[in-house]
This record gives structure tokens, sequence and C-alpha cells, in this order.
């Protein structure tokens, strides 16, 4: 949500004098009560007043002096949040690979609590939340105008303890709930197992402290540029994590030129993550696979990899979630998580709400598997779909995205080949109707 410079200084003089910070000496138009900025301010303490006379309960001050920082920072986007001192405490435990919860990456679509993605083999993944879900309640209490620390918060809680979501998908008439027992997260990054001799597949879970590490110890367990044709990196449903394993993990295969930079309001946010010579690289041909669960660091890898045609880029629309939050300490303890800038691919390419479009999009032919697998087993084809999930072995007879990545990595077709075979086939607006 856009704001005009004036509203921008409002607002900040307000946290100013709510968080019992000195503001800078008044104007003499401020003085005089001239000032649209003293105007606003002085209309906010006059709902206040009124708030704490006539509201139908007695509240505090400190109530309504929250509730305004929170509605300030929701009316901006879905990650900008005043963090309490409790609150603020909380994000020390979500990068360790380890932590308490469901196992779940959530977000606000247009104020709706929704999964960006579940954890594989975490709770949430067993129990069948997907990504796209909408959290309408949890535990019996509506999610409507919650924030994402919140919700983070109240789904948290001791391993062995239940939680119950009751969610919306798309195809759901009804909502259902998911009762889902908490777990101590510990997440490995990295799973992988052999396809064909030479056609490796290694997915990427989400990007923690160990992530390069541990893909250069898969990638060299099948014998790296020595004895790998081609090689799978499946993103699918990787929530994303830390910025660095996203720059390192796409430095392994991209040699020099951008990786990835952040651009904002100001020079400070305008940071380039380029490719360094020095270090493992490989050489290989890349397939690598994305879908609707894919975002933020698994975005900034499949964006790289795309501008610089390493790699072909299968499957479904990534989620598009791609921004910095910045945490900026305030002097009771408390903080504030503020977007301060987003992420572009080296192209140029802004990521968030807009996501990765794959090269060769597969939605068409994963919705027919779909409504036919339905059609044929109704309940039987939900229980066999549950079971897939948790299979560890990839299928590429049966897993569509999966088959068209190791065909095209095993024929003769280079990346700029590839991409201009597909461009070829896809419909013009012109005849699309025909094709159908």
């Amino acid at each position: 949500m856009s704001i005009t410079r004036a509203a921008r200084v409002s607002i900040l003089l307000i946290v100013i004098l709510l968080v019992g910070l000195q503001p800078n000496p008044l104007t003499a138009e401020e003085a005089q009560g001239k000032s649209p900025d003293y105007q606003r301010l002085r209309l906010f303490r006059e709902v206040m007043g009124i708030v704490q006379k006539n509201y139908v309960k007695e509240v505090t001050d400190k109530e309504l002096i929250e509730g305004a920082i929170n509605g300030m920072l929701q009316s901006l986007d879905a990650h900008s949040s005043y963090l309490t001192p409790e609150l603020f405490k909380e994000l020390q435990v979500e990068t360790k690979g380890e932590f308490g919860g469901l196992g779940i990456e959530i977000t606000l679509d247009n104020g709706v609590l929704t999964i960006v993605s579940p954890i594989e083999d975490t709770p949430a993944y067993k129990a069948g939340l997907e990504a796209g879900d909408k959290i309408i309640k949890i535990d019996g209490e509506s999610t409507k105008n919650i924030t994402l620390i919140k919700a983070v918060k109240k789904m948290r809680g001791q391993p062995g303890t239940k939680v119950t979501l009751t969610i919306m998908r798309e195809g759901f008439r009804k909502f259902k709930d998911f009762v889902v027992t908490r777990a101590l997260i510990h997440v490995n990054s990295i799973k992988s197992e052999p396809l064909e001799p030479g056609y490796p597949y290694i997915r990427i879970v989400n990007f923690q402290e160990s992530t390069e590490k541990d893909l250069i110890k898969a990638i060299d367990k099948f014998g790296g540029n020595n004895s790998i044709k081609g090689l799978i990196i499946d993103l699918r449903n990787n929530p994303g994590g830390l910025l660095d394993q996203a720059v390192k993990v796409s430095q392994l295969f991209v040699d020099k030129g951008m990786i990835v930079y952040t651009d904002g309001r100001h020079q400070n946010q305008r940071m380039p993550f380029s490719a360094k010579s020095r270090g493992k690289h490989y050489t290989f041909k890349i397939a690598v696979l994305i879908n609707g669960g894919s975002a933020s660091a698994s975005e900034i890898v499949a964006g790289a990899m795309q501008d610089h045609n390493r790699a072909v880029i299968f499957g479904t629309k990534s989620f598009g979630k791609a921004s910095v939050q910045t945490i900026i300490p305030l002097e009771n303890g408390s903080g504030l998580r503020l977007t301060t800038a987003y992420y572009y691919t080296p192209h140029g390419r802004n990521i968030q709400e807009k996501g990765i479009e794959p090269d060769d999009d597969l939605k068409e032919a994963l919705d027919k598997q779909t409504e036919e697998e339905e059609a044929s087993g109704g309940k039987k084809a939900e229980k066999e779909r549950k079971k897939k999930l948790l299979k560890a072995k990839v299928d590429p007879q049966t897993d569509l995205v999966v088959k068209a990545a190791l065909e095209w990595l095993k024929s003769d077709l280079s990346v700029k080949a590839y991409k201009q075979e597909v461009r070829k086939k896809k419909p013009t607006p012109e005849t699309a109707w025909y094709k159908k």
C-alpha cells in the first residue's frame, strides 16, 4: 500500500512519541498547530482520548498504542509488524534447523493466513497440509486480522501437544479440520537418490546453515563433474530460508555474474550478491523443479539459474515471496519488523508477488493427471496421494515434472535450444482457443 511522504512523516512522528523517544523540536508552524502532520497527530490523540472515555470496557494506554502501531504496520504489507519483547525473542529460533512446532512456512495473502509450504517430513507435511491452504482458525479461534508473528506463536508449543487448524483449500466445499501434533523440528536440508546411471536427483528441503556443504557432499557422492551427466534439483515445496545459502548454492553452478540483488529506497538497501570464481563449480546439465510452494531463497536460486541460462526450470509458477525485512530494535526491548527492500533476479525481475515462471510450465498436464486420479478413485485417490507424499523415493513414471526434466537431461538439446523448443509448442493467443 502506497502512502504519501506527508503520511510517512506523520507515522514516524507517532512512533517517536509512542515509544517514549524525544521528538525533534517543533517548527513554528507545528507549534501553532497549522502543520498537516501536527493536525494528524492531534487527531490521533483525540481519537485515543474518546476511546479511553467511552469504549464499552476499560482499555489501557499500552493496549491502544500497541494496537495503533500494529494497525499502521499491517496496512503496509503482510510481513511488516510490531514485535513485543516476548515476540522479539521468538525470532531467535527460526533459522537454526531445529525448533518446536508444526513445520510450515506461512504468509498473509490479501489478509488471509496462508500456507506457503509445509516442510518435508514434518508433522504438517505428514498431516496432509498443502501449499496454498488457507488457515481459517487455529484451535477454534478465527485468524482474521492476525499477524504472522502471533500466528506462529499460536502454532508453536510443547512437543507432543496437538493443535487444530481449520483449513479451506481449492476444491473443498467446506472447511476441514486438520489435527497436527507438535514436534521438535529437525530438518535435513538435502535428500538425494540416483534415478539412472549418471542422472541423480537431489531435493533441497529448505535453506539452512549447512545446506551448501550438504549439497556438495551429495553431489560428490554421485561422482561430481566426472560422473554426473545431468542433475535434477528439486525445489518444490521449499519455503526458503537463509539468503547467504541461496547465494552459495547458486554459485556452485554459476561461476560469474550477478546471483541476486536487493533494492529499496535507501542506498544501504541496494546490495548486489555476485558469484565468485574461486571454489567449487559444477558444469553438468541441470534441471530445476519448482511449484507454488517454492518461495524466497528457492526463487532466488531458480531465478539466477534461469537468467544465466544455466538450467531449465520445470513445473509450475513459484509462490512470489521475495521481500527483505529489517529488524529494528526499540528501547523497551521490542522491535519493528519492517519491509525495506525487494529481491531482484540478475535480469532485474521483481519476484515479490509475481513468482518465477518455469521455462516448461506443466500445470495443465498436472491438473489433468489429478482430475483423472480423482475420477478413477475418489477417496482412494486421496489416500494414494497422501502415501505418495510420504514415499522416500521419487518415481519418474508417475511424477510428470521429474519425467520431463529427465527426458531433457538425456537429450542433446542445450538449455537455450530446449527453451526455444518449448516456446514453439506454446499456442499463440490467437490460436489458443483452437488448441484446447
